[in-house]
């Protein structure tokens, strides 16, 4: 297993423009210097985070994955985040994990957010979604995910690294930079949170507060209030030490959930 370059996006998101976004994204990530495995957007990144998934969705293969294709490629890198699908007469938030040859996995959020009626419009997904990049055992996942260490459990150690994307508002900031911490050292992983900035359509501040918890708790990665283009690496060796001097994981509770 290879050390890991990963470029973040904490990024201001014009509300329900995708054209805007993905124009503004696409210029930001010119500033990018060196190269990198991974470039991560927040949740709905051409949108901002919205119920208005009626006229917001794209079909799968539509304008915004075509443009994450074109950006993988660019930078020879995997791009992911999500967007609002329409599929089968169902709407999902759903994390595209796209490679610069254009094949993609995907992965459904499970845990839709009650608090803003995502559960109205929006599907809930049933199955996590492991992919690997040079090595590395990877877990994305979806904001409101967060709040749930069971569904998030690494049993046998199935994954190196937890990536959220999310559209986290301020005004519940401090559960964010709690949990994501405590996510890092109970499951000895990596944790890598990437957020967004601003108002959204509904006045709703977000700080950001993106970062990258190692799996002693430390931070290699943190930003709050601005918008940032940020490429940090995680280290192999690092994740394997941590994991022989304290092996807690085979001493885990053995589980599973059932969908």
């Amino acid at each position: 297993m290879d050390n890991l370059k990963i470029t973040t996006y904490q990024g201001y998101l014009f509300w329900e423009k995708i054209d805007k976004n993905l124009q503004n994204i696409g210029l930001r990530l010119n500033g990018i210097r060196e190269k990198t495995d991974l470039i991560i957007l927040p949740e709905m990144f051409n949108t901002g985070f919205t119920m208005n998934a009626a006229e917001m969705a794209e079909p799968m293969g539509g304008k915004t994955m075509k443009w994450m294709q074109a950006i993988s490629e660019k930078y020879e890198c995997v791009v992911t985040g999500s967007l609002i699908i329409n599929e089968k007469g169902k709407y999902y938030n759903r994390l595209i994990w796209m490679r610069p040859d254009g094949s993609h996995q995907y992965y459904d959020k499970r845990h839709l957010f009650g608090l803003g009626q995502e559960d109205h419009t929006y599907a809930a997904g049933k199955k996590k979604l492991i992919v690997e990049l040079k090595g590395w055992k990877i877990c994305p996942v979806i904001c409101y995910d967060l709040r749930f260490p069971v569904f998030l459990r690494n049993v046998n150690a199935e994954y190196d690294l937890l990536l959220i994307v999310a559209n986290w508002p301020e005004r519940r900031a401090l559960h964010w930079r709690t949990l994501i911490p405590a996510r890092a050292v109970e499951n000895q992983c990596y944790v890598i949170g990437v957020n967004r900035v601003g108002h959204d359509g509904n006045e709703v501040y977000h700080s950001g507060d993106s970062t990258c918890i190692d799996p002693n708790g430390n931070v290699v990665y943190y930003k709050r209030d601005e918008e940032d283009v940020y490429t940090f690496t995680i280290n192999a060796d690092e994740l394997a030490l941590n994991r022989r001097a304290f092996p807690f994981l085979k001493d885990a509770d053995k589980f599973e959930l059932k969908n």
